[in-house]
């Protein structure tokens, strides 16, 4: 009899251990089959696409919406799924804006990545470095930005620059690749505005126009060398005008022809030429040439200056 309970209870300990092991097995199949969904899911909607090209280069246009983007995106083998990067945009509250410009996908990422670089503006792009010297004129400005930014058009450009020469600031610049003329003319400008707010004051005490400042100031930005003379000019250059005498500057060939200021500035100058034309150092000196090591030389009168010519320009 005792036999008989014992051989029950190993088959009970068994039909338990089955039902057991059963369960478990049941279980693993459950989180197998939840890794494989996640997995498929994830490749499918998530991942990057399996065509993705690296160092792959796509330009945002400005004022693009977010289904035009998730679109282009999508054709351009940056996502998988318009409405997973749609709703990522959206959560990182990006919908309403999304910035312009080119972005560089340099690997394969995940679709919250794109999503996320995008709203944030990470084009991981460097920008355009340009430094444009005092004293170019917008033809010179032209020639630097042509090779330097793809959409740059010149002729655009020059239409309405030569409108604004002097006005454009000599500086350094970063534009993005995608920045056209527009984006040039409007930086420059501005730039330009920034500088001289702070000195308009000093140029209305000195009873000239701004605009009579900014064409002397392109003159000497011309003719100078550099900030040891450039007061002494300015100073030669409105004693001439105010004697009646034609500026004769060897770099704007009307000033030979007509007495006074041409009637726009040449080029472009920087603030120290301004500042130059503002306060003129007053000589008694109308007469200047620079011999080939730079170095100026002074005349109170022509005779003098045919002197200097023939000791120094030979």
């Amino acid at each position: 009899m005792e036999d008989l309970n014992l051989l029950n209870n190993i088959v009970s300990v068994d039909n338990n251990s089955f039902k057991l092991n059963s369960s478990n097995k049941k279980s693993a199949i459950y989180i197998i089959g939840i890794i494989i969904l996640f997995l498929f899911t994830y490749f499918l909607f998530f991942s990057a696409p399996y065509d993705f090209q690296i160092d792959t280069i796509i330009n945002i246009k400005e004022g693009s919406s977010l289904r035009y983007t998730s679109k282009y995106l999508e054709e351009n083998n940056i996502i998988r799924s318009r409405v997973i990067f749609e709703t990522f945009v959206i959560i990182l509250g990006g919908e309403k804006y999304l910035a312009s410009g080119d972005y560089l996908f340099e690997s394969k990422i995940s679709v919250f990545e794109v999503a996320r670089r995008i709203v944030n503006k990470e084009r991981h792009l460097a920008p355009v470095k340009v430094t444009i010297p005092e004293g170019f004129n917008v033809f010179d400005i032209s020639k630097i930005f042509i090779s330097r930014l793809p959409n740059f058009k010149e002729k655009e450009f020059l239409l309405e620059a030569q409108k604004m020469e002097g006005y454009l600031f000599p500086d350094t610049y970063f534009f993005l690749t995608t920045d056209d003329e527009q984006n040039v003319l409007s930086s420059m400008n501005s730039n330009f505005e920034k500088k001289i707010i702070p000195i308009r004051p000093f140029i209305k005490q000195s009873g000239k126009t701004e605009k009579d400042i900014i064409i002397m100031a392109s003159l000497i930005e011309e003719e100078a060398n550099g900030d040891i003379d450039r007061k002494v000019i300015s100073g030669i250059l409105w004693n001439r005008i105010f004697i009646g005498m034609p500026l004769q500057v060897d770099a704007e060939l009307s000033t030979y022809k007509t007495k006074g200021l041409p009637e726009n500035p040449i080029s472009n100058p920087g603030i120290k030429s301004i500042e130059a034309a503002i306060y003129p150092e007053v000589s008694n000196y109308l007469y200047y040439l620079h011999d080939k090591d730079g170095n100026i030389h002074y005349a109170k009168t022509f005779a003098e200056h045919k002197v200097n010519k023939l000791k120094y320009l030979k």
